[in-house]
């Protein structure tokens, strides 16, 4: 493993280095300064990672913090700090803890520990990898649990019986991460699905990584593994949502307002599950305007989802059209158009033939 720590150590951009660095220096010869998670997952898995996770072991988390100089958000509960990087990305710096779930789906109850305990307190092997950082920049892996050999087999393991149970966020966690970097499921976190499911209501950062999921890069892929895993009622419009995956990979350019949208009517209770995810009035008013008759142009995103949704839906004759016809621009124009939204409302008009056909028999009967 001691020739993978410099690998490690390279896929960092420069600026983390020295940043990572400063803080083994600052933080005192007892003390142990560790890179963990996603962010070793990453640079193992050859990418420059982005979101820093920190641990630091017998040192004040806020002198350090304060001491490399950059802003930083203090939260005294769990000691960590949030770190503002010159770039302005955040980055966590964490005080080494071991943590207790008395509620399942809470939040846990934290307590001061080592970095081992803090190892072993995260969600699954393969994010429980760490880099040991020195403060003459050298560098050390720790694998206590075996990640390494998951990340070959690219496999997400539980760390405990469990898991899935204290926080049911992490079902969906896993199901982002699998979807994005083609992870399989152990056996453990398939038999840990249905525990995951029975606290999943009491589990508000659940209904957050559900949103981050909306977020990922191709989110029916993630909502397909969640139903694979038995999952799929957390989140509803798996079919949908990877119509918008496929319209991705044909080169359209699809929102998370978009798959938002789309999730949201395949809801039975479409108002509970936008509160829950936090996704404000856009999705919903997208969605309403896609059902609609309004016109929209091509590549809209009101277009987009309406031919997703309602495939046979016409394409309602514009301005444009009725001009074509010999009408004078002016009222005419729009009363024309509103005997054509008062026909589709009632059901009368099918395809963009009825309408052109009833346009005809409508501006004949005015003329007349």
């Amino acid at each position: 493993m001691t020739d993978l720590a410099p690998h490690i150590w390279s896929q960092l951009q420069a600026a983390d280095r020295e940043w990572l660095q400063l803080l083994a220096q600052q933080a005192g010869p007892h003390a142990r300064i560790a890179l963990v998670g996603g962010a070793v997952r990453d640079a193992l898995l050859d990418q420059t990672p982005q979101d820093l996770d920190v641990v630091a072991e017998g040192t004040d988390v806020q002198a350090l913090t304060r001491a490399t100089g950059l802003p930083f958000l203090f939260h005294p509960v769990f000691q960590n700090a949030t770190v503002t990087l010159p770039d302005g990305r955040n980055a966590d710096l964490v005080r080494a803890r071991r943590e207790s779930y008395p509620v399942a789906g809470q939040n846990p109850v934290p307590q001061s520990g080592t970095l081992s305990d803090d190892l072993r307190r995260r969600d699954f092997a393969v994010n429980a990898l760490a880099l040991l950082i020195g403060p003459g920049g050298e560098v050390t892996l720790l694998d206590e649990l075996e990640g390494l050999s998951d990340l070959e087999a690219r496999v997400l393991r539980p760390l405990h019986p469990k898991s899935l149970h204290e926080d049911a966020s992490r079902l969906v966690r896993g199901a982002r991460l699998a979807a994005r970097l083609g992870f399989v499921a152990d056996a453990e976190l398939l038999r840990q699905v249905p525990d995951a499911l029975a606290v999943a209501e009491g589990t508000p950062r659940l209904w957050a990584e559900l949103k981050l999921l909306l977020s990922e890069t191709r989110p029916g892929r993630a909502a397909r593994t969640l139903d694979d895993w038995g999952a799929g009622k957390l989140l509803p419009g798996v079919k949908w949502l990877e119509k918008l995956d496929d319209l991705q990979d044909a080169g359209q350019t699809i929102s998370p307002q978009l798959y938002s949208a789309a999730a949201l009517h395949a809801s039975p209770d479409a108002d509970q599950l936008a509160e829950r995810l936090g996704l404000g009035d856009r999705p919903a008013g997208l969605l309403a305007r896609a059902l609609s008759d309004s016109y929209f142009s091509e590549d809209t995103p009101e277009r987009i989802l309406r031919g997703l949704l309602r495939p046979d839906a016409p394409v309602p004759l514009t301005g444009r059209d009725v001009l074509a016809l010999g009408v004078s621009p002016g009222r005419a124009v729009g009363e024309a158009l509103n005997h054509l939204a008062e026909l589709r409302q009632r059901g009368k008009i099918r395809s963009r033939e009825d309408e052109q056909a009833a346009l005809q028999k409508y501006l004949g009967a005015e003329q007349g």
